[in-house]
């Protein structure tokens, strides 16, 4: 049944073929073409109009919607995977009426059962992103627990070796799989899915993914000892425009890394498994490798400095050596000044 119209409707006239829409709705003026021929389609539009005034959707001619900012976000190089529920949703809402209370009903309209991270990735991220390409800025709320549980298992070197050994033994693609994900920090769709023989300059030492979880691409770089693994990959590398690895995300190579990190006398923490070895990458080039947050981003494994900061769990900090200065049989240790921190 179709509501109560107040905008009223005005027939075709000599100057156009279409029924035209005037009026005043909640105290927005309207006065424009339904560019409908017939009035009972030009009655629906107007019915939209009044539901878009009632939910602060209605944008004057000529004001940017969301719609046309989330264009322009394309446009602009934006990542295009979460932008079209995002836009089916917001349509033609003047970016000017976007709000916080706007996004947390887009949040939970569009994922409503959804994790906060899920939500955060999917709507809050890139409606925030929109925006600032359409030069709007403000203080945006995440929701509580948006960057998800921070699972950050990871291995020592003793206990990743131990691993591919097994995991060789099951099968020597699937050990190889395990060390490039190791050395490099992929995410595991990121090697199954994007690494592939056209991307791959074995003799450089390096490989380009084209499209990575957050839309953007990224260079790696090989250590030695795994361009000579991968030099002597199982199937070989002379498969033009094919994936370096055979496997899919599925059953099947799980329960084999279950099989490998029991035979290894390894505990997978919960909820990581194949995480496991990024978060390890991240761990060693901190720990081993010296780099701080802004060296992790440099690698292309991360995008912010805040995701890279969960690794400065992984050497102790100047100031907790000091420590070794606390009093042993009544005596104490020399005080040294702290270096200065660049």
């Amino acid at each position: 049944m179709s509501q109560k119209l107040t905008l009223r409707l005005f027939p075709p006239s000599n100057k156009s073929p279409y029924w035209r829409i005037r009026g005043t709705f909640l105290g927005r003026y309207v006065d424009r073409s339904s560019k409908a021929r017939e009035r009972k389609d030009a009655r629906k539009v107007a019915e939209e109009i009044e539901n878009d005034i009632k939910r602060n959707r209605f944008a004057e001619p000529g004001e940017l919607t969301f719609e046309k900012a989330a264009i322009n976000y394309l446009n602009a190089g934006g990542d295009p995977r979460p932008v079209g529920r995002l836009s089916n949703h917001f349509g033609k809402t003047p970016v000017s009426a976007i709000t916080q209370d706007s996004i947390d009903e887009a949040a939970f309209k569009l994922f409503p059962v959804a994790a906060p991270a899920t939500r955060n990735r999917e709507v809050y991220t890139p409606v925030s992103a929109i925006l600032k390409n359409a030069g709007i800025r403000f203080q945006l709320k995440r929701p509580k627990g948006s960057r998800g549980r921070e699972l950050l298992g990871w291995l020592w070197p003793e206990q990743a070796e131990r691993l591919f050994t097994e995991a060789d033994k099951i099968d020597p693609e699937f050990g190889l799989l395990l060390r490039v994900l190791c050395y490099t920090g992929m995410r595991l769709s990121e090697a199954l899915y994007h690494f592939t023989t056209d991307g791959l300059r074995l003799s450089e030492g390096f490989a380009f993914i084209p499209k990575t979880k957050n839309g953007n691409p990224r260079p790696v770089h090989f250590p030695p000892h795994i361009v000579a693994v991968l030099a002597n990959h199982p199937r070989g590398l002379d498969r033009p425009s094919e994936p370096v690895f055979r496997f899919h995300k599925g059953s099947r190579i799980y329960k084999w890394l279950r099989k490998a990190a029991e035979a290894a006398g390894v505990t997978l923490p919960e909820r990581q498994a194949f995480h496991l070895f990024r978060h390890t990458y991240g761990t060693w080039m901190r720990r081993y490798a010296g780099l701080d947050a802004r060296g992790l981003v440099g690698t292309g494994a991360w995008d912010s400095e805040q995701s890279a900061s969960r690794y400065a769990h992984a050497i102790a900090s100047e100031e907790a050596k000091r420590a070794d200065l606390l009093p042993v049989g009544g005596k104490t240790g020399e005080i040294v000044p702290l270096a200065k921190k660049g």
